[in-house]
């Protein structure tokens, strides 16, 4: 089959993690004998911002991690559908596309196009900004592919979407994976971005107070932190690298003997049960990771494949225990490299695809009477 993603980054993935699991899929997908073609947008902003703190290096080297694949950029105003969606057997559409070109690939699923189509939402916008989510047409798509159950119910509630199917990120394995012969030179390594405040004080309480408590070697890599939080780090000795592409992201766990995890506030109080990416790269990567306060509702990490702790106290408990157990944390990073590999890799997730579009295949959606759009 034919497979066309349509997403706001694959090559470039500044602030945005959902490259890692768009590459995953690709990569799957042509490794058992389908085409994949990718678009993404020429001015959106993760790929304006990956060139000005990178450069055109860095675009062109995650430019061929993916081999076999078809990369392409447009520009909105000039998009020559025809062209991107010929000889399509499967077209994923993800939620940060531009909202028109969203409406338009359903408007051609509808006026014949033999395609399977689906939305593939990976955010919180949902839930967060759903007036924003309210206003996509999604006439013509045959599904809805959503991160996580709790996601799943908002489309559901909300009549949004004809079908919709819980479809959780996982870890490209062939990239994401132990790398046993490079040396150790940090007791910690944290790799997220600021989140325009939506973790502020879980970041101070989880991870900057813990590293100066206890006199850790910690380096920290990310977008968008502001200037007086940089001045903390420095006043604590803690390395700030700044923006680091995806894929380099497997030797930066491989130099730290653990690390942690502290998702967005929206993700603990409004998306229980969805982790951030960063947690099936790190454990992918074999490194122990201990985890701030989230709800696994959908127990997708078996006990024992990280640590969870409540609060900072805790969490300094925690990384002291990894720091001076060497014994303990090999047994929790194992564990957490095998909970990857038994159920949450990219292979695993385009096996559930194909499922998918097997249990849609053969419903085509109808022209509804007049031009509906989501309510929220």
């Amino acid at each position: 089959m034919k497979f066309v993603l349509f997403c706001h980054s694959f090559v470039s993935c500044w602030n945005h993690g959902n490259a890692h699991f768009l590459r995953g899929v690709a990569r799957e997908l042509i490794r058992l004998g389908h085409q994949v073609a990718v678009y993404e947008p020429e001015n959106g902003w993760s790929r304006t911002n990956a060139l000005k703190d990178g450069g055109e290096a860095v675009l062109k080297e995650a430019a061929t991690l993916v081999p076999g694949v078809a990369l392409g950029t447009y520009q909105d105003s000039t998009l020559d559908l025809d062209l991107a969606l010929d000889g399509a057997d499967v077209v994923v559409v993800h939620e940060w596309t531009d909202p028109e070109v969203v409406a338009q690939i359903g408007e051609r699923r509808i006026a014949g196009g033999r395609f399977r189509l689906f939305f593939h939402d990976t955010h919180h916008r949902a839930i967060t900004a759903p007036e924003e989510l309210g206003r996509l047409n999604l006439n013509g798509y045959d599904a809805v592919l959503a991160f996580g159950e709790v996601l799943s119910d908002v489309y559901r509630r909300r009549g949004w979407g004809r079908n919709v199917f819980v479809w959780h990120e996982a870890a490209d394995t062939a990239l994401f994976q132990p790398m046993a012969d490079i040396a150790k030179d940090s007791d910690l390594v944290w790799i997220g971005n600021w989140g325009d405040g939506e973790r502020s004080d879980e970041l101070h309480e989880y991870l900057i107070e813990p590293i100066a408590d206890l006199d850790l070697r910690a380096r920290i890599y990310g977008v968008r932190y502001p200037d007086d939080v940089r001045a903390t780090f420095a006043a604590f000795g803690i390395a700030y690298d700044g923006w680091l592409p995806n894929h380099r992201a497997p030797t930066a766990f491989a130099r730290a003997r653990m690390t942690v995890h502290v998702p967005r506030r929206p993700y603990v109080e409004a998306l229980p049960g969805i982790p951030t990416i960063r947690m099936f790269e790190a454990l992918a990567c074999g490194i122990p990771l201990i985890s701030a306060p989230w709800t696994d509702a959908e127990g997708l990490f078996p006990s024992g494949s990280y640590m969870a702790v409540r609060n900072g106290v805790e969490m300094k408990a925690a990384l002291r225990l990894l720091q001076n157990d060497p014994q303990f944390a090999t047994h929790l990073a194992e564990a957490g490299l095998q909970a990857i590999r038994s159920r949450h890799t990219c292979l695993h997730r385009v096996k559930e695809l194909t499922g998918i579009i097997d249990r849609v295949q053969g419903k085509r959606p109808e022209r509804p009477s007049q031009r509906q759009r989501m309510a929220s």
